[in-house]
């Protein structure tokens, strides 16, 4: 964990096992298993972070937690920002502690994932309350060739975070949920 540049692209997944077999295809190893990942974002009064394009976060996956800030970062083809990252011990201490420091929840997402690597980069496949999305994680020519193999063009490419396509989302169905979860979502009737 650390700094590191994140650079990535989603594209929409209609159906999981069939890019599940593409990603064998093109000798990718599966490293994590469907998991269930709770993010919880984090910002002060006014959306300060928010505004300035920027993210902090908690999340618990499976039973690992982590710390993430993300900053602005550019959006082109791929989406580009820099990333600190540390595990945490105590994820709900970790909450007070903001809590204390004038932070609340501000939004939170979940899903479920699965991590695959050909030991250059990464792909996750996750399955969210608004639908399956997969991610490619690595060097930008990484990226657009891995998309290649697995039959994604770059008018496919999405660069938007899981906050910006579930607003994306909640305008396309009218829906009155406020977090992406599976329980707020099924609650609306949406999906």
């Amino acid at each position: 964990m650390g700094s590191a540049k994140e650079i990535e692209i989603k594209f929409r997944v209609t159906d999981v096992r069939k890019l599940s077999r593409k990603l064998r295809g093109a000798g990718f190893r599966m490293v994590t298993p469907r998991t269930h990942e709770m993010n919880t974002l984090y910002d002060i009064p006014g959306e300060v972070l928010r505004g300035r394009k920027e993210l902090l976060r908690i999340r618990k996956y499976g039973s690992e937690w982590t710390l993430a800030h993300k900053s602005k970062g550019k959006i082109g083809r791929h989406s580009a920002r820099v990333e600190l990252e540390t595990g945490v011990s105590d994820g709900r201490k970790m909450d007070l502690i903001l809590r204390a420091l004038g932070y609340a929840p501000s939004f939170r997402y979940e899903k479920f994932r699965a991590e695959w690597t050909d030991g250059k980069g990464q792909v996750m496949l996750d399955e969210t309350p608004i639908g399956n999305f997969c991610e490619i994680e690595g060097a930008p020519r990484w990226i657009d060739a891995t998309a290649k193999k697995l039959s994604v063009s770059e008018a496919d490419y999405v660069t938007k975070n899981y906050a910006g396509l579930f607003l994306d989302w909640k305008v396309r169905t009218k829906s009155t949920a406020e977090e992406m979860t599976f329980k707020a979502v099924s609650l609306t009737g949406s999906r």
